[in-house]
């Protein structure tokens, strides 16, 4: 199976941004930001959901705004964030969302205590 994914040209900020304003896509880019290749089942195993039919529709959302590539290989498909290309198209932005993410999570965390 052949994915879709749009050129770096047109990839669209208002795209990008509604992929990574859910909570769970936002959580897979923290993963795939660590770099490289990631299968589904580890991106799956690391944020503790066991329905691979949960994802499908944030794989989607995720690969069609240029936020990722989604490459079969086997019968797996694997997943590496679009950093270049998100960089290239709006510099910053992808670590000024994570770094809130990080903070977010932080504040969270130290709530809960």
């Amino acid at each position: 199976m052949a994915f879709r994914h749009p050129d770096r040209d047109q990839i669209r900020i208002e795209d990008v941004l509604s992929a990574l304003g859910n909570g769970v896509r936002l959580a897979v880019v923290r993963i795939l930001d660590a770099g490289g290749e990631h299968n589904c089942t580890s991106v799956l195993n690391t944020l503790g959901i066991t329905a691979k039919s949960t994802m499908t529709h944030h794989w989607r959302v995720l690969r069609d705004s240029g936020v990722i590539w989604q490459q079969p290989s086997g019968r797996e498909n694997l997943l590496v964030l679009r950093r270049d290309d998100l960089d290239a198209r709006y510099p910053g932005l992808l670590d000024a969302i994570l770094s809130g993410a990080r903070t977010d999570e932080g504040h969270a965390a130290a709530r809960a205590r």
